[in-house]
């Protein structure tokens, strides 16, 4: 694709980088037939084409308008055409500076500031787990809209306290600890089980992807930025094998660090060594199987289905695809993913359900149907969105995969 940048955009950084992006587009189409937007408004203009378009067209000087950010909005920013694109477009990032760009230029209706100051605001507070305990204690008055936002108090079982050579940081995450906190200790004693202690960082934090993801990009650097100076003393120590992420929303953001601080003279070194240290705790279970098998209380019942929902940020940003249902698999588990659809989002994609919820409810009720046709006893997934969204459409019940695996191990 032929690009001629406007002067403001023009040997800058930002600039640079969406041409070499744009110029990896030949037009071909392929990523509008996985586009889970495009399959439901049939808009060109909702799907990644159409969209590369508008940001060129904008980064060539065409003045953005309220449908330009419209159009924006509504991706879901799944990236599942990456996926699918021959050329290797990298998508995600062209969006984040389209996004970007745009906002810049175009003022936003007043109901729509307020509702994204305080997602990206709120989200990160520390005062979001003292909220969400209130808000589970009044849950059963609250309308069906509020109360699917608001989970069903969890209890997170003990956190274990053996020592172990090997040893792996964990983001505890933003939201997790408040939401759904068995996560991450389930996430701690499996890997206790497995001989790996699992240690966190207290200073450490949202990973960055909300204000990231909702154009405060300097906010969500300054939060990167807090996470590595969290954990550099443990990786400059040589004392943790790996930065585990049970968010695989996290994990992509994470795994990008190395990218989105590049430039920076402080940072760019440590956040490419972050990045490299980090992993999905997916790609952790080759190594721990043999060692699994043997602390495993009861065998699976293999005739108890497991739905599996591989959400976007695992199969699409982090490329990782079917090791969680082959390694369960290995465990005695009978895990399976829907035949049809199951490259496609559920419609959580962090505060879009909030921001978009007629798109994300068709996505989530469609992702649901193709789950319920397998008649699983429990469905799992790898990302808290993904999970409590889906939870909220269904009456089966929706957890982590590590989650699943903890229970067989206690």
């Amino acid at each position: 694709m032929q690009t001629h940048l406007a002067p403001e955009f023009d040997n800058t950084a930002l600039g640079q980088e969406a041409e070499s992006i744009l110029r990896k587009c030949v037009h071909c189409g392929f990523c509008t037939a996985t586009c889970p937007t495009y399959q439901l408004l049939g808009d060109e203009l909702d799907g990644p084409r159409g969209r590369i378009y508008l940001i060129k067209q904008v980064l060539e000087g065409q003045t953005p308008t309220r449908k330009t950010q419209e159009h924006l909005d509504r991706c879901l920013t799944c990236r599942n055409c990456e996926s699918t694109c021959p050329s290797g477009v990298q998508y995600g990032h062209l969006v984040d500076i389209g996004r970007h760009v745009v906002e810049s230029k175009v003022e936003r209706p007043a109901r729509e500031k307020v509702v994204r100051w305080l997602l990206k605001e709120g989200l990160t507070s520390p005062a979001f787990g003292p909220a969400m305990k209130m808000g589970q204690l009044v849950r059963g008055l609250m309308p069906e809209t509020l109360k699917a936002k608001v989970p069903a108090p969890q209890k997170a079982g003990a956190w274990p306290t053996r020592k172990h050579d090997r040893k792996v940081l964990m983001l505890a995450g933003c939201v997790q600890p408040a939401m759904m906190p068995n996560i991450n200790t389930a996430t701690a004693r499996v890997l206790d089980a497995a001989g790996i202690e699992t240690m966190v960082a207290s200073e450490a934090g949202c990973c960055g992807a909300v204000k990231y993801h909702l154009n405060d990009q300097s906010g969500g650097l300054a939060h990167m930025r807090r996470n590595i100076d969290a954990w550099w003393p443990h990786i400059a120590s040589g004392a943790v094998e790996a930065i585990v992420m049970n968010a695989s929303g996290c994990g992509v953001t994470v795994k990008e660090y190395g990218h989105v601080l590049r430039d920076d003279p402080v940072y760019a070194d440590k956040a490419a060594r972050v990045s490299e240290l980090t992993r999905d705790l997916s790609e952790l279970l080759p190594a721990l199987v043999p060692a699994l098998r043997e602390k495993l209380r009861t065998a699976p019942d293999s005739a108890r289905v497991v739905a599996f929902h591989p959400p976007c940020t695992l199969q699409h940003g982090q490329q990782l695809k079917g090791g969680v249902e082959k390694h369960l698999g290995a465990l005695g588990f009978t895990v399976m993913v829907p035949a049809n659809e199951s490259h496609l989002c559920c419609g959580s994609a962090g505060t879009y359900s909030v921001l978009n919820p007629e798109l994300a409810y068709q996505l989530r009720d469609r992702k649901l149907g193709h789950l319920k046709a397998l008649k699983p006893e429990v469905i799992t997934s790898a990302n808290i969105g993904c999970i409590t969204h889906l939870q909220s459409g269904t009456d089966v019940p929706v957890q982590h995969w590590i989650e699943l695996l903890d229970a067989a191990l206690n």
